[in-house]
């Protein structure tokens, strides 16, 4: 077993900026100034994360980073991943590309437009791809769970459950459809 991680010894003035960083209106700041405070406090990895309620590991990462960089450990690194993988060979993206200047409508879709998971599904049928791209499969959506209401004045609003409609049904209106503004702030 590997003995726990611990920060190195603190300078004077790096003691300081850590505890000048508690303060810190950025979230990620003031987390890794008390990751590593209490590292130079003797604190294990994993009493840090107990006690500051985040993981083992994000305790060791603070402690490596500044082991490393020094106090460039407290500047956010970028969230992107290191490596991508193409889910399509250029060949492969011309088809895509000259798919979706087609209407989805040619693929048997009742829409004009396409939407990411309609055109995660068509590629995946059309063989572009060898398995779905999207975070989760194309689900059509049914009337009976997505609150369909049918009308064309609804459309583009979100669907109204029961409690909506009561909200809606007990708001104070006056003769021309609107809400009454609140007594002391009525627009003259």
């Amino acid at each position: 077993m590997k003995p726990p991680i611990f920060v190195r010894e603190l300078s004077k003035q790096e003691r300081e900026d850590l505890q000048a960083g508690l303060r810190s209106r950025e979230t990620f700041v003031m987390r890794r100034c008390q990751i590593l405070l209490a590292s130079a406090r003797g604190l294990s990895p994993p009493k840090i994360a107990r006690s500051l309620g985040c993981g083992s590991q994000t305790a060791r990462n603070a402690i490596h980073a500044f082991n490393k960089r020094g106090m460039d450990a407290l500047v956010e690194g970028s969230s992107r991943p290191k490596r991508v993988h193409a889910a399509f060979d250029q060949r492969r993206a011309e088809s895509l590309r000259g798919m979706l200047h087609r209407s989805p409508r040619e693929f048997g879709y009742h829409s004009s437009l396409w939407t990411l998971e309609m055109a995660a599904e068509a590629a995946f049928e059309e063989g572009l791809t060898q398995r779905r791209v999207s975070g989760r499969p194309y689900a059509p959506p049914s009337r009976a769970c997505s609150g369909y209401a049918g009308s064309e004045r609804n459309a583009g609003s979100p669907p109204q459950t029961p409690c909506t409609k009561e909200k809606k049904a007990a708001r104070p209106i006056d003769g021309g459809g609107r809400r009454r503004p609140p007594v002391g702030r009525r627009l003259l």
